[in-house]
């Protein structure tokens, strides 16, 4: 759905949580119903187009999914999910409302999450490069790195003398030829093998990350990494100490997954198999690589706790993953019949 843009010079709405824009706070003159959100304004009364489907006439009275990412979302720093939230999202599961998990995880690190979370829908890994069915344990879907592209990033990290590891989803395992890699902990990454260089560019990989120590900017890895590198890949990156178990650590990683939409993947997973709109959803995430869903969704919510790359571009932001806060946000969008 194309938004509106109230500003010239900003395409989304403004960052002003949680009211938009103070005009009317609960409903306006073309729109009858409530405006939903704790007050966002239905943009009728400023003849635009309506940012909620069911304020436009639409029969849909609220959001039909929700899609969530679980570091420093739905998870505390302590890999928690808060009760409220839990129970809330319970709720709205059973009333039909789906509830997905979008990560940049693996299928095995995501498993205990999605299993503690106990709602099993198709979840969303290696950043949209993987979709895996949680209650069958198998890949719905996958793409891989295509081998010359494998061999171009691994005589990169070769020269560079970078750490290169590789993960494949079929097996799921890692593999990587630099020994030293091993010296430290890596978010998501157990139990690597180590194996040498010649038998590293065999496997089929659905992630290639590079792991730096040299480098001061994640961003700027990830760009010499982009000039050597010229396929369509979908590279994400970030410095480990970002999360809360490794808030020592001196790497930088740079993840390289098949070209993809990233997390929108969920999006167009829900509009080709369930027939629900991407206006009809809502995305909750915390980091760049939640951009790309939490921009197309229908209602991008941004955490407390979130980077400002992502804050920037959502439509809401709510409180920090340390709280029930996406609890009380179900219970706002999806109120529990009394």
């Amino acid at each position: 759905m194309e938004r509106p843009s109230l500003r010239p010079d900003r395409p989304r709405y403004p960052n002003q949580p949680p009211h938009f824009i103070e005009v009317i706070p609960n409903s306006c003159p073309e729109c009858p119903q409530k405006a939903p959100f704790g007050g966002l304004i239905c943009l009728g009364f400023l003849n635009l187009k309506c940012k909620w489907p069911s304020l436009s006439g639409d029969p849909m009275s609220c959001p039909r999914a929700l899609i969530l990412d679980l570091d420093g979302t739905l998870l505390s720093d302590e890999g928690v999910i808060h009760p409220h939230t839990r129970s809330a999202l319970h709720r709205i599961h059973q009333e039909g409302v789906r509830v997905m998990v979008a990560t940049g995880r693996s299928e095995q690190s995501a498993a205990p999450a999605v299993d503690d979370l106990g709602i099993h829908l198709p979840t969303i890994i290696y950043n949209g490069a993987a979709l895996w069915c949680p209650k069958d344990r198998q890949l719905i879907r996958e793409r891989l790195i295509e081998a010359d592209h494998l061999d171009v990033i691994l005589d990169f990290a070769h020269a560079e003398d970078l750490m290169p590891v590789v993960m494949c989803a079929d097996t799921k395992k890692a593999f990587t030829a630099r020994p030293e890699v091993l010296k430290f902990p890596l978010h998501d990454m157990n139990n690597i093998k180590v194996v040498s260089e010649s038998d590293l560019r065999l496997e089929k990989p659905i992630r290639l990350s590079v792991f730096s120590q040299r480098h001061e900017n994640a961003a700027d890895f990830a760009d010499e990494i982009r000039q050597i590198h010229d396929s369509d890949a979908y590279m994400t990156w970030f410095p480990l100490n970002l999360l809360p178990e490794l808030r020592n650590s001196p790497l930088k990683v740079v993840d390289i997954q098949p070209a993809c939409e990233g997390k929108k993947e969920a999006l167009i997973y829900l509009e080709e198999k369930e027939g629900i709109r991407p206006e009809e959803v809502v995305a909750i995430g915390d980091a760049p690589n939640d951009i790309p869903m939490v921009t197309e969704a229908g209602l991008g919510i941004a955490m407390g706790n979130a980077m400002d790359e992502l804050k920037e571009v959502a439509d809401r932001i709510i409180g920090d993953n340390a709280s029930g806060t996406i609890g009380d946000l179900v219970d706002e969008l999806w109120p529990a019949s009394t």
